[in-house]
């Protein structure tokens, strides 16, 4: 072992610090067969607390030397009849730690502090995976962690009072080491605590734990000679109590089963073990009854291996089970005299049963739908724990092929069987797989279910599109009994249309399902879903380049300021407030694995422009204080008055910068400098078909230029010439035309067109203050009048007018009413319309029948 990780109460005399006892010390090493047993000396600088004592050392040299000289006779007879020892798992990893100290310890001699970090970080890793396996943290880095805190504190001790200063990596690598070792630390606090207080107690308990949770004499390896029978006879051989040999027959075989069973859940169970002996009862069982029986308990074995609820199965366990689930179905959707059922009336467990017994179908107790639900569950657990920007996590990801191909496979056994209830809850766990991902991936996934023969009633080959299977899933979904699975599905289906740019099919769909009148009684998850949902339909309408449907989308949620959270793409941490240690963990338990995030830079981006083209027309058509108050989208112009009130604005670098750069330049009039600085927001890369995505807001660009010019400067002008407007603005006459068309018919704009001259004539009407402030109060009316039929609809048991078609009719037909109010009255300068065509927000979009987010949190 190294001197590094020696143990406590090991010590060295004093005699061997020098250097040349060590040679020597070495040299008498060299005979095979010593007398004595002599310890390599250990650092001063790692040497434990009581490790000094020179008396110590000799006291237990002198045991062992008394226990040696009785046994030094038949020494040489007993090491050939010794059997060759195989390394456990855990001495493996033991020994693995033990490595990574030697190479810390060989590169803090030489103040290689980049040696040391890379291997620390190593050492982390092995702890992980201790913990992973429900195993005790080794005593080794507990003490390791103390010795190293010393070490950094003193290294950076002497690099502040130095001179000559180590170079730049090593330095970085050093102030590294100090954070690591310190959260290190902070997360074994107890366990540090314990290890100062008494080092050589700690020891001790260390030892008894890893004493109780080793295999008993059931998993100590036999060495068997070679050749004949012995090579394929299995090598561990299983003891019971007493240290008698368990031999596994197919007569035998229930009640071995049965004490397993009884031996679940009790504290010193161990689950290593009872694997193992299902394993072997699999390889002895000989009907269809017995191989259903152990599978179901080896399957439901492998599921409690890691209690722990915090921690992911490991991935060798999880592979274990999807291939023995795939077994599970095999076996019983080629035998239908046996049946699965969660309910079964009472059969004694210790019988062999067949069809020729029970007179027909035999009932086994089991769920193989729980089983590919735990398995789903654990796919998705790991990814949420395994860093998302390395390899670990993409080799993890192609596992999703073998669990679809799973899935599938219980699909066409219950599709066989006409179990209607479980059917329904797999095809969603299918349509949960694809509605998200993008054709290419689905594709590849319904090839890995063909390859495997896997042929459930719906298939991308038979439906040919994924939309098709897409819908053919959904259709199942809406014609079963199971309202949470029609709300996820009828979710799920909007998802998609809005993935493959179909925002007014997605649209239809999400205000004729009314979900957004439930969806706040909906649990966690399916609040999540809805939320993705609505955040894609807008980029649907963006990309689409209808920016008035994607800004009304995208507010809602933006409002709120916790978009991750809402999301489920982060926590969002509070001002004033600390979330408990069980909020947290409910947090990080619901949180999407990355592949499945949605950009929200993009979306921002995404929401900001849709704001900049909708908002900053609205600022040019209005002029008194009051009706600026009177804003569309609040953190936009938020973002807008803050970036007014720099000093000095610096070349744009965040996504942010540019567009509030390009805000002002469009408010300015040059709208070939807005252009450039979106189109050169690096962001739109991520988003598919860029160029053309580009394409279309350089026109919005365009046209919301040419209407903020015209609400500008239109009080400047008594006529303004159209062909100037289309050479200005590089728009064709005709959508010039069309433009200024549209802004006097919806009563923006105070003006006429003369086509024979090629012109368009301004009329100016002057508001006197009363007509000023009886506008005002009109409006004001408008509103009052508009709360009190929603508050009357709610006291007599209506929908709070989000859903209802009528409602949204009256809606519609109020915001015409004030739009031709403000029309009659507001006309200033021959440039004030009323309402700037706005009316009803269900007018432009969705509406009031649409809000962006569940307005709930998810982690209450």
């Amino acid at each position: 072992m190294s001197r590094f990780f020696r143990q406590a109460g090991d010590s060295d005399s004093e005699s061997s610090e020098s250097e040349d006892e060590l040679m020597s010390s070495e040299e008498e090493e060299a005979p095979a067969k010593p007398t004595t047993t002599a310890k390599p000396a250990m650092s001063r600088f790692l040497r434990t607390a009581g490790s000094d004592s020179s008396s110590s050392d000799s006291e237990t040299t002198d045991d062992i030397d008394d226990g040696d000289k009785s046994d030094e006779s038949d020494s040489e007879d007993d090491e050939e009849e010794k059997p060759v020892r195989i390394l456990s798992a855990v001495d493996k990893r033991l020994k693995e730690m033990e490595v990574t100290g030697v190479a810390m310890e060989n590169a803090l001699k030489i103040n290689d502090w980049v040696v040391i970090s890379n291997e620390f970080d190593k050492l982390v890793r092995m702890i992980q995976r201790q913990l992973n396996l429900s195993e005790p943290v080794p005593s080794l880095y507990i003490r390791t962690l103390v010795n190293f805190e010393a070490s950094v504190n003193s290294s950076i001790q002497k690099e502040k009072e130095a001179k000559r200063k180590m170079n730049a990596s090593n330095g970085k690598a050093l102030t590294a080491m100090k954070h690591k070792i310190k959260k290190a630390i902070k997360e074994n606090e107890a366990d540090v605590k314990k290890y100062q207080d008494d080092p050589e107690a700690f020891e001790r308990e260390y030892l008894n734990l890893v004493a109780r949770d080793t295999p008993p004499a059931a998993a100590t390896p036999a060495v068997r000679p070679s050749g004949g029978a012995a090579d394929q006879a299995d090598e561990f051989t299983t003891v019971g109590k007493g240290g008698k040999v368990m031999q596994f027959t197919s007569e035998g075989i229930f009640k071995h089963l049965q004490a397993v069973q009884e031996a679940r859940g009790k504290k010193n169970t161990d689950r290593a073990e009872q694997i193992r002996i299902l394993e072997a009862l699999v390889e002895v069982a000989v009907t269809s009854y017995q191989r259903i029986r152990v599978l179901l308990a080896l399957i439901s074995s492998r599921f409690d291996y890691n209690s722990s609820v915090s921690n992911y199965m490991p991935i060798e366990l999880w592979l274990s089970a999807q291939r023995e689930v795939d077994l599970l179905v095999s076996i019983v959707a080629a035998d239908t005299n046996y049946s699965i059922q969660e309910l079964t009336d009472d059969y004694d467990e210790l019988v062999e049963r067949s069809p020729a017994t029970e007179k027909g179908v035999v009932r086994i107790r089991g769920s193989i739908i729980s089983f590919i639900d735990r398995l789903d569950d654990e796919f998705t657990r790991s990814l949420q724990n395994i860093d998302p920007h390395g390899t670990e996590y993409v080799d993890r990801l192609k596992d999703e092929k073998v669990l679809y191909c799973t899935i599938c496979r219980a699909q066409a056994f219950y599709e066989k069987t006409s179990q209607s209830d479980p059917l329904a809850r797999v095809i969603m766990r299918r349509l949960e797989h694809i509605y998200s991902k993008p054709d290419a991936v689905v594709q590849a996934l319904e090839a890995a279910a063909d390859m495997s023969e896997v042929m459930p009633s719906m298939t991308l080959a038979q439906l040919s599109t994924t939309s098709a299977l897409v819908h053919s899933l959904c259709v199942y979904l809406y014609k079963s009994g199971n309202s949470l699975l029609r709300t996820r599905a009828m979710l799920s289906h909007i998802y998609h249309h809005a993935l493959h740019n179909d925002f007014y099919t997605a649209r239809d769909m999400l205000l004729m399902s009314h979900l957004q009148e439930s969806i706040h009684s909906a649990d966690v998850a399916t609040q999540i879903l809805y939320n993705r949902t609505v955040v894609q339909l807008g980029l649907c309408a963006f990309r689409s380049g209808l920016i008035k449907e994607a800004q009304a989308t995208l507010q809602e949620i933006f409002t709120t300021q916790r978009v991750k959270e809402l999301l489920a793409q982060g926590v969002h941490q509070q001002r004033f407030q600390v979330m408990t240690p069980e909020q947290e963990k409910a947090e990080k338990q619901r949180q999407l694995p990355f592949h499945m995030h949605i950009n929200t830079e993009l979306l921002e981006a995404a929401f900001l422009v849709s704001s900049m083209l909708v908002e900053i027309p609205l600022l040019a058509s209005i002029e008194s204080e009051e009706q600026k108050r009177k804003v569309i989208s609040k953190p936009f112009r938020r973002l807008l008055d803050f970036a007014d009130r720099q000093v000095f604005t610096g070349p744009p670098e965040s996504t942010r910068d540019h567009i509030m750069q390009a805000s002002k330049a469009l408010q300015d009039g040059e709208w070939e400098k807005c252009r450039d600085l979106i189109q050169s927001i690096k962001i739109w890369s991520l988003m598919p078909e860029a160029s053309a995505v580009k394409e279309m807001l350089a026109k919005r660009i365009q046209e919301q230029g040419l209407r903020t010019y015209l609400f500008t400067y239109a009080p400047h002008y008594s006529t303004l010439s159209l062909s100037l407007l289309s050479r200005t603005f590089s728009l064709p006459l005709r959508t010039v035309t069309s433009i200024i068309s549209k802004m006097i018919w919806n009563e923006e704009l105070s003006a006429s067109l003369d086509q024979s001259a090629g012109v368009v004539v301004f009329q100016r009407i002057e508001l006197s203050r009363a007509q000023q402030l009886a506008q005002v109060i009109s409006e004001k009316v408008a509103t009052m009048v508009d709360q009190n039929e929603k508050a009357l609809d709610i006291k007599i048991g209506g929908n709070s007018g989000w859903g209802d078609r009528n409602d949204g009719a009256k809606s519609e037909k109020r915001g015409e009413q004030t739009q031709e109010r403000r029309g009659r009255g507001e006309r200033s300068r021959g440039t004030r319309g009323g309402a700037r065509g706005r009316g009803s927000r269900f007018s432009q979009g969705l509406g009031n029948q649409m809000p962006g987010h569940t307005g709930q949190r998810s982690g209450q």
